[in-house]
């Protein structure tokens, strides 16, 4: 299925929901805040060829809607603030309306007059009013509580502005993973200030900080920033477990939607396990692909990096993409939210996020080979060729020696159902460089299994 990266379209994998958005134009002011990170519609699935995992990289691009900025430009997705449309003259119906609005002014101020003459007229018989105690209005509010849970985690989020050498950009959301001051956000988050741009990260206090790249896996469509001057205070957020969600736990998402910094809402874990396929849908982009947490808490542009928790306020996601029906009239074409968002799964932006740390380049799993990525719903075929005229199966790799070849229809891995070539990446990279799985497949109408393990490739080109 294919999905938005808050702002664009992506292709959508078979029987999976639509993926990430894109952001929508930066906002002319400097503090515009997260919630314009883009958020794309899942796009129909390329009827390319392109390589899966393992295979000649990048596949085609795809035109997701990201929940936070980052994609610069008009209509580019999610990204920069909402701008309200200049006034225009009214006439007609409008005028109408307009002199309702006075006369009922009018009205209401004489009817508070005449309201205040009464009770100054009567101030002799007492007064009925009954003021509250003011220790009544101090209401506390139990750690467990959707408040109490938002007030611990709203301190370690921040706003992040990204803006390239050109002056455009976007806004998207971003949370604070270490004491040595590392924010994990979404890489369409931050694409626009990859090469040279400038990077800001404000917290909900109104403290502003620059910040730089440490790393970026637009596979995964996971990024770390660093603060630059980070201060002694840093409370990163607890890491949930991902593995052991299950649909109908409750969800808190934190972001920006629309440029609305701090904006907390909440809905369940609606799915597991959902293919989506993602890009920030400009021409250069390339697909991110994702085994997404479905949730229905509202996620619109400006959300996307922004933490996903459970009812305990462990991070347990990141949001990054929504399923769209198509542009809404917010000013910039962008989509909101139907209640079907997308969030990258916490263990595995856990450990892209540690590698980016470590080695500043994203490690991805792969069995050699590259598949189709039409939407054929039988399953991940085995393409004759690869990208480029290369190998459809890497000579002595996984694949190869698993015994695979052109043509083998890959039905499942592991446990899991495998309807598509976007779906059968999206699960390789659930999983790590050396971690053995069970591969499915069919060849001339028959089932067959093998073993192997799979290989690393390091980096997005």
């Amino acid at each position: 299925m294919s999905t938005e990266n808050e702002g664009n379209a992506v292709p959508p994998a078979p029987s999976a929901p639509p993926v990430p958005m894109a952001s929508p134009t930066a906002s002319p002011q400097g503090h515009a805040p997260e919630g314009n990170a883009p958020t794309a519609p899942l796009p129909p699935v390329p009827q390319e060829t392109p390589a899966a995992p393992g295979g000649s990289w990048p596949p085609p691009p795809v035109t997701p809607v990201y929940g936070d900025g980052g994609a610069g430009g008009p209509g580019a997705g999610w990204g920069a603030s909402y701008q309200q449309p200049a006034p225009k003259p009214r006439s007609g119906r409008g005028g109408l309306v307009a002199a309702v609005l006075v006369a009922a002014l009018v009205a209401g101020g004489l009817g508070g007059g005449l309201g205040y003459t009464l009770a100054k007229d009567r101030d002799d018989r007492g007064s009925t009013t009954v003021s509250s105690d003011s220790s009544a209005t101090q209401v506390k509010r139990a750690p467990g509580t959707i408040a109490g849970v938002a007030a611990r985690a709203l301190p370690s989020t921040v706003t992040i502005e990204a803006e390239s050498n050109n002056g455009e950009g976007g806004t998207g959301t971003g949370f604070v993973f270490d004491t040595q001051g590392h924010i994990v956000t979404n890489n369409h988050v931050v694409a626009e200030a990859v090469d040279g741009g400038k990077l800001t990260a404000t917290f909900p206090n109104g403290r502003k900080y620059d910040a730089e790249i440490v790393g970026h896996a637009q596979g995964y469509d996971v990024a770390v920033i660093k603060l630059k001057n980070a201060p002694s205070d840093l409370k990163p957020l607890a890491l949930g477990d991902s593995d052991k969600v299950a649909v109908g736990d409750e969800t808190i998402a934190i972001g920006a939607p629309f440029g609305l910094s701090n904006t907390v809402t909440t809905g369940i874990i609606s799915a597991k396990n959902r293919p989506v396929a993602s890009s920030d849908g400009s021409s250069s982009s390339k697909a991110s692909y994702m085994s997404a947490l479905q949730t229905d808490a509202s996620i619109n542009p400006g959300n996307s990096g922004g933490p996903l928790l459970d009812a305990s306020g462990a991070v347990i996601g990141i949001n990054s993409a929504i399923q769209s029906t198509g542009s809404g009239g917010f000013g910039s074409g962008q989509s909101g939210s139907i209640g079907l968002g997308f969030a990258i799964p916490i263990n595995q932006a856990k450990y892209v996020a540690q590698q980016l740390i470590k080695t500043g380049k994203p490690v991805y799993a792969k069995i050699g080979a590259s598949v189709s990525l039409e939407d054929s719903g039988d399953g991940a075929q085995i393409t004759d060729q690869g990208t480029g005229g290369s190998a459809a199966v890497e000579s002595g790799g996984p694949a190869d020696k698993a015994g695979l070849k052109p043509g083998d229809v890959i039905t499942k891995l592991d446990d899991h159902v495998i309807d598509s070539g976007p779906t059968l990446i999206g699960e390789i990279w659930t999983h790590e460089p050396g971690d053995k799985v069970t591969i499915t497949y069919k060849r001339g109408g028959q089932e067959h299994t093998a073993q192997l393990t799979l290989a690393a490739r390091e980096g997005d080109s």
